[in-house]
């Protein structure tokens, strides 16, 4: 099963960088991380539509879509970790996760998704999200290998 990560902004060098990529290497299904970005200066609605038409594009069609939304759903890293075993039992071929841009998403990826996913009530930068997201693909991927490196 692959993994995708479709997200809005480039990331720079630095540590978020790092840790990505260290969580990345670490986890055994291939996951790989598509940027979009709008580069004219748009406001509002525009933006907002014009984000969700990249990251629509990058989207494949045979994914099973969770986009990270505020208002998703909660769930503890052991849940998580099911869902993603039950995908790959299901013989899905890819997952992938959206991270929308500052203004939220605009037309057609809420629709899109197969699932909304939270992390949590508090507002996170995207860079951090991302950081996030790759660390808790590793952890289902540990807590599923019955590894030793998440502690309930």
């Amino acid at each position: 099963m692959q993994i995708r990560i479709i997200a809005v902004g480039r990331l720079k060098k630095g540590p978020e960088l790092d840790l990505i990529e260290t969580f990345v290497k670490r986890t055994p299904w291939p996951v790989s991380v598509t940027e979009v970005e709008e580069k004219r200066p748009l406001k509002g609605a525009e933006r907002m539509a014009k984000e969700a038409e990249l990251l629509l594009a990058a989207i494949p069609d045979d994914a099973w879509l969770i986009a990270l939304d505020e208002r998703g759903k909660h769930m503890r890293s052991t849940a998580f970790a099911e869902t993603l075993g039950r995908l790959q039992d299901d013989g899905r071929s890819c997952v992938a996760f959206v991270i929308g841009g500052a203004e939220g998403y605009g037309p057609g990826i809420k629709e899109r998704a197969n699932m909304l996913l939270s992390f949590g009530k508090m507002t996170w930068p995207h860079m951090i999200v991302r950081m996030m997201l790759t660390e808790q693909i590793y952890r289902a991927s540990s807590i599923l290998a019955g590894h030793p490196y998440h502690k309930d």
